[in-house]
């Protein structure tokens, strides 16, 4: 029987470990980060890996296929400086040709066909709706990226402060909250676009246009409260957290506090908000176009193409249908991509 009072060492506790010890000793689980386990989850959600793609697919193909596109968004065709308009390029059905190149393809030319013809104005209607598709999602991701900033600032200070300034922001928030959403976008885009058009004149931001400009500041105005209220409320739940407690007591600041401790732990409401607020944005772009109120002509978005679209809606449906069948597609499937980041990083909702 072993001593257990005695000094001498175990030579026995010194050998080599066997399999099964190893095996015991090794974790079940291997380490792992919050977001490598959302990916893992996100990825074994097959709808919202599938509308991933499709978005990831939508946004390369805006970008690369004007690239090569042998008609531009603006190229009237037809029109040639010094020689009457010719008409029949107006209003082709798709994969159809103007005079001039059906007069090449007998020559034994080869003409790029017009996949979804022209519009009325003898413009190739495939790359203007492809160049639509970039201009709403990139109106989408830069108007969501303006709400993330200002409604994460906001709702930081107020959640981290309390008290008096908390009460000043949130009333303030609550008085734009109650406005109306739709109504108050009119009347600012209408406004900031009487006002931002002479200003811009001359500058390089002219190309972009007022009404570009207007809706970044629509969203910068109107649609960052919602974000900052939930960032106040995780903010509010997470500041009473011991880890907090003893940043502050070692004399951290305030703005360190929130940018170590608070907002990393609010990352799954922030990329859940951001994702599900592109959507509504690139809704709202379209609705604003369609209105007259988006982009300046001649250059497109699905909102003014379905607009412009209303003209000839007998005659051509097909122009309605595409640029609505596209803002569908693309709305459907951020939503439901935000509903599976929602599903996979919300630690509420794991089972």
């Amino acid at each position: 029987m072993t001593n257990k009072l005695s000094m001498h060492l175990d030579v026995d506790d010194f050998l080599p470990a066997t399999e099964d010890e190893k095996r015991y000793m090794v974790q079940m689980r291997p380490s792992t980060t919050f977001f490598k386990d959302g990916v893992k989850r996100l990825l074994k959600n097959p709808v919202a890996t599938a509308s991933f793609i499709i978005i990831v697919i939508i946004t390369l193909s805006s970008i690369i296929i004007p690239m090569f596109w042998p008609y531009s968004y603006d190229n009237m065709l037809g029109v040639n400086p010094g020689k009457p308009v010719d008409a029949s390029y107006n209003n082709l059905s798709p994969f159809s040709y103007g005079k001039t190149e059906l007069k090449r393809i007998e020559a034994g030319e080869k003409v790029f066909p017009h996949v979804f013809g022209t519009d009325s104005a003898g413009r190739d209607y495939f790359i203007r709706v492809v160049y639509g598709t970039r201009i709403s999602l990139a109106v989408g991701f830069f108007a969501s990226i303006i709400v993330l900033v200002i409604g994460m600032t906001v709702g930081s200070i107020a959640g981290y402060c309390g008290g008096k300034v908390d009460l000043i922001i949130m009333r303030i928030v609550d008085i734009i909250y109650s406005l109306p959403d739709m109504l108050m976008v009119i009347l600012l885009a209408s406004v900031l676009k009487l006002t931002l058009g002479p200003a811009l004149a001359g500058t390089a931001l002219e190309k972009i246009g007022s009404n570009i400009i207007s809706l970044f500041i629509v969203f910068g105005v109107l649609y960052w409260v919602s974000m900052s209220r939930l960032i106040r409320g995780q903010i509010l739940s997470l500041r009473e957290q011991e880890y907090v407690l003893a940043s502050r007591a070692a004399g951290a600041k305030g703005s360190w506090v929130i940018r170590k401790h608070l907002l990393p732990n609010c990352i799954s409401v922030v990329i859940i908000s951001t994702a599900l607020q592109i959507p509504n944005a690139i809704f709202t772009e379209s609705y604003l176009s369609f209105l007259g109120l988006g982009v300046n002509a001649p250059m497109p978005s699905l909102g003014s193409l379905a607009a412009d679209a209303l003209n000839g809606l007998s005659s051509y449906p097909f122009r309605m249908v595409i640029p609505a069948l596209v803002i569908s597609l693309i709305v459907l499937s951020l939503n439901l991509f935000g509903d599976g980041l929602r599903d996979a990083f919300d630690p509420k909702l794991r089972a």
